[in-house]
């Protein structure tokens, strides 16, 4: 199998037939789509059971409720593709977009794929996602979850981070598995359609949560974010005379990324 898509689905059973359906039109044939049903108390287990006894290349299974990435890791570890491709319950694809990733991937050793995105919803437009760096992305986050990587990727670091309940677990799973050296190819066209809802997991995080967050993925990445850290704040004489103070070191650099102090 080239190509696992990966659906977790919690009470989105009302839209997990468009992304179900996104997949199976796909141009490119060789995949298999992992449907985890994590915990709903809605219909999904209906529509998953439906799809998966309509075609074999759609599998499903039921878990206990237990978070976004760990209902990715679960299905991943089912998986047996060699490349992932994580598509939420609420979301689609479009029908070319697995043949676009997967000749990326295959012909031009690119280590990460993904296309342009359109929004739909409460709100629409394109995503304006902004251009790959490196040590661009380890200030904010410039790739959607939908994007194509290597199952080895995966494997290499322990999958996603379970503890991440809140969002930005895949933010932290693109600064994980790429580095400075990484290949990343954001498509041309559009080819992820993203839902825009009033609530959301994103839009229930608050500043305060999302430097929470982000002081966790500093300090779990430290020897990445460490030089880069040193780069930005050389000139700073106070910076030189605290460089080895890694506290004081996270603190600057959370300023810098959520613009706001940390105080503890």
């Amino acid at each position: 199998m080239k190509v696992s898509v990966i659906i977790p689905c919690f009470n989105h059973g009302q839209y997990l037939e468009e992304a179900l359906q996104s997949v199976l039109n796909q141009t490119y044939h060789d995949w298999e789509c992992i449907i985890i049903n994590d915990g709903s108390a809605d219909d999904t287990e209906k529509i998953g059971q439906l799809w998966a006894d309509k075609d074999s290349r759609f599998k499903y299974f039921t878990k206990t409720n237990g978070g976004l990435p760990n209902a990715r890791n679960f299905g991943i570890e089912r998986a047996k593709g060699i490349y992932i491709l994580p598509l939420d319950a609420d979301d689609y694809i479009s029908s070319n977009y697995i043949e676009l990733c997967v000749n990326a991937l295959d012909h031009h050793n690119f280590n990460l794929v993904y296309g342009k995105v359109e929004q739909f919803g409460s709100r629409s437009g394109l995503w304006d996602l902004g251009t790959y760096g490196f040590n661009d992305l380890l200030i904010s986050n410039m790739i959607h979850c939908t994007a194509m990587y290597s199952r080895s990727d995966w494997e290499r670091v322990g999958g996603y981070d379970e503890t991440m309940t809140s969002g930005l677990e895949d933010w932290e799973f693109w600064v994980h598995i790429l580095d400075k050296n990484a290949k990343v190819k954001l498509l041309d066209s559009i080819t992820f359609y993203y839902r825009i809802k009033d609530v959301s997991m994103i839009s229930q995080m608050d500043k305060q949560k999302e430097m929470e967050v982000k002081a966790y993925v500093l300090k779990k990445h430290a020897a990445t974010y460490h030089p880069i850290i040193l780069g930005l704040h050389l000139e700073n004489k106070k910076f030189r005379q605290n460089m080895n103070d890694l506290k004081f070191i996270f603190k600057r650099f959370l300023k810098l990324l959520i613009g706001i102090d940390l105080n503890t």
